[in-house]
């Protein structure tokens, strides 16, 4: 119910203001509950429309749970008959997207949006893991003794559960320092933060994320994706990592520049 107002006294007639600041924010917090009312309405039976509504969310989610419960199953039964990689792969990626998704509802919820998913991160993302399965598929059919389980699919599969530890410990570490965009202006409670897997490391959720995508494509036995992988990574977060520490470096000045000295990347070839 909206706050009450009366009329002061000595105020023209008809006039009417809030008594005290309590009542101007209840109204605006009454305002604010009527707009995401209205919005809610108007997204009423809206699927799939980008938008971040709880019907996308709850969508998003059941569809990453059954893709891997679906994967996970498949891999385990499979036997010889099918490649169990290709299970191993569906459920390392639906697990990844939603760990991200998790990760930003816990620690930063004011920036959670279906996007916080990471599924509809870039055309470039899209198109590297449609080349994967194009691979895989045309080598499978072609050359099935290539896609033969072996000690490189475990090498994978070992390497997807390296970097996805790796990434989801510095999101829980960095807790509401983290974000999936870098920032350009300096929050007042934005912190440099240099414990936990963060003491070892500089990046660490760079540093899962590109031994998760080389680990996929040793687990399905990629051989050309995984040359152009390691090249792609490369050359994005090179790129990435060097504007990024440029803003660190005006965020945090000598501090972030003390860090630097002491901690590595880890990541192949670059300082």
């Amino acid at each position: 119910m909206a706050p009450s107002t009366s009329d002061d006294d000595g105020a023209d007639g008809g006039i009417r203001i809030l008594r005290n600041r309590s009542e101007i924010d209840e109204l605006t917090e009454y305002n604010a509950f009527q707009e995401s009312r209205r919005k809610a309405k108007q997204s009423l039976g809206r699927i799939l429309d980008g938008e971040n509504t709880p019907q996308n969310i709850a969508l998003y989610g059941f569809l990453l749970g059954i893709i891997c419960g679906g994967g996970l199953v498949y891999a385990l039964v499979s036997g010889t008959s099918w490649p169990p990689q290709m299970g191993y792969f569906l459920c390392a990626l639906s697990l990844f997207h939603f760990l991200e998704y998790l990760a930003t509802a816990l620690f930063n919820p004011d920036k959670l949006a279906l996007d916080s998913f990471l599924i509809n991160h870039s055309p470039h993302y899209h198109a590297a893991h449609a080349a994967s399965l194009l691979e895989f598929m045309i080598e499978y059919y072609f050359f099935p003794s290539w896609k033969t389980v072996g000690m490189l699919n475990y090498i994978g599969l070992f390497l997807v559960i390296i970097g996805q530890t790796a990434r989801s410990t510095a999101m829980f570490s960095a807790r509401h320092n983290f974000s999936h965009r870098i920032m350009d202006y300096k929050a007042p409670d934005h912190q440099l933060v240099q414990h936990g897997i963060y003491r070892v490391m500089r990046h660490p959720s760079y540093f899962g994320f590109y031994w998760w995508a080389i680990g996929v494509q040793c687990l399905l036995l990629n051989p050309v994706c995984f040359g152009l992988f390691i090249y792609w990574l490369h050359h994005f977060f090179s790129e990435r990592i060097a504007y990024e520490e440029y803003t660190l470096l005006r965020f945090f000045g000598d501090e972030w520049k003390s860090y630097r000295n002491r901690t590595p990347t880890r990541l192949p070839f670059i300082q």
